[in-house]
């Protein structure tokens, strides 16, 4: 295992690693910490009392935040006809059906974000092994498969983030970019902790936020308290 880099030991010494930082404290030291030459992500990660085995205690949603993600969002929409124009005005990069299909089965993979209309879902299927496991496969639990092509191309490209909790009851979350002033990371925050929580299975029993963590790309996880984080989203 590699040693980690001095840059990242400095950030390291810096936090306190048996204190639950309140999430001001947390998203300000953040970007104090944050020392790469590029614009870091900053990620959230959730640990949640849910059991993700059982179907009842599954999260997963998405939100759009309200500053993006400091990222340039590309779209491919599959439709056909009037949809398809639509999914164009709306300011999708690619649209189109089997030829869209057959392009990304030739190993196109130049986008972040599939959206497809309902009847398209005879031809996106065909591409589950190759979307699936990047997570880009087109769903309606998180609005990207819908006949409301206009508005689902605005919400991805306005910066609309998919959570999902992993076999581990974690989930993760970009909430922006360490460029953004404090004020844009907090509204990014808590609006992925709103939708979290509103999100919480009612076969969740006992403490539903067991630990929250926030980090950028290159620096180290800083705690927060899960109480000061609820009471943080209800004010």
């Amino acid at each position: 295992m590699g040693k980690n880099g001095k840059k990242y030991r400095a950030a390291l010494a810096e936090v306190d690693r048996d204190n639950f930082y309140d999430p001001k404290e947390g998203l300000e030291k953040v970007k104090e910490l944050a020392s790469a030459s590029f614009d870091e992500t900053v990620e959230l990660a959730c640990k949640l009392g849910v059991n993700p085995r059982h179907a009842d205690q599954q999260v997963r949603g998405a939100v759009v935040l309200p500053h993006g993600t400091g990222k340039d969002i590309r779209v491919v929409v599959f439709a056909e006809g009037e949809k398809a124009k639509e999914a164009e005005e709306a300011g999708a990069d690619e649209v189109g059906a089997d030829d869209l299909a057959e392009k990304i089965q030739g190993g196109w993979m130049d986008f972040d974000v599939a959206i497809a209309t309902p009847d398209m879902m005879k031809v996106v299927g065909k591409l589950g092994r190759v979307l699936g496991p990047k997570g880009l496969m087109p769903n309606p639990k998180v609005g990207t498969v819908t006949f409301d092509i206009k508005q689902a191309v605005q919400d991805a490209k306005a910066g609309k983030v998919e959570y999902r909790v992993d076999k581990t009851s974690i989930i993760h979350v970009p909430v922006g970019k360490v460029s953004f002033s404090y004020d844009q990371l907090a509204d990014n925050f808590l609006a992925v902790m709103e939708a979290l929580i509103k999100a919480r299975p009612a076969a969740a029993k006992g403490r539903y936020l067991r630990s929250v963590t926030i980090s950028s790309t290159m620096g180290p996880g800083i705690k927060l308290d899960p109480a000061k984080v609820t009471s943080f989203v209800e004010k």
